[in-house]
């Protein structure tokens, strides 16, 4: 699977309440389950007006059904090509 970072145009979503968060994290994880193994979401950040989302999954299209049957917003689907840190610059 490909790993994508996907951004989501939400106005106002800093002040989403814990409830709000919760209640959006279980219908991804029910349109997820629906889904099959083939996609799995990994974490997300929420930013004033965005929501960042890290997902696994075999192609963009995955992506962007998973958000239909959701209802979320996607404005971009970037896959990843590697990843960096403090690590590696010791390496």
């Amino acid at each position: 699977m490909k790993t994508y970072l996907i951004e989501r145009e939400i106005p106002d979503a800093g002040n989403l309440t814990q409830d709000q968060l919760r209640g959006i994290s279980q219908k991804s994880c029910s349109v997820l389950k629906e889904m099959g193994d083939d996609i799995v979401w990994l974490h997300s950040y929420v930013t004033d007006d965005k929501v960042y989302c890290l997902y696994k999954a075999n192609d963009q299209e995955l992506i962007r059904k998973h958000a239909e049957k959701g209802g979320f917003p996607v404005n971009s689907i970037q896959e990843l090509s590697t990843k960096i840190g403090p690590e590696t610059a010791n390496k």
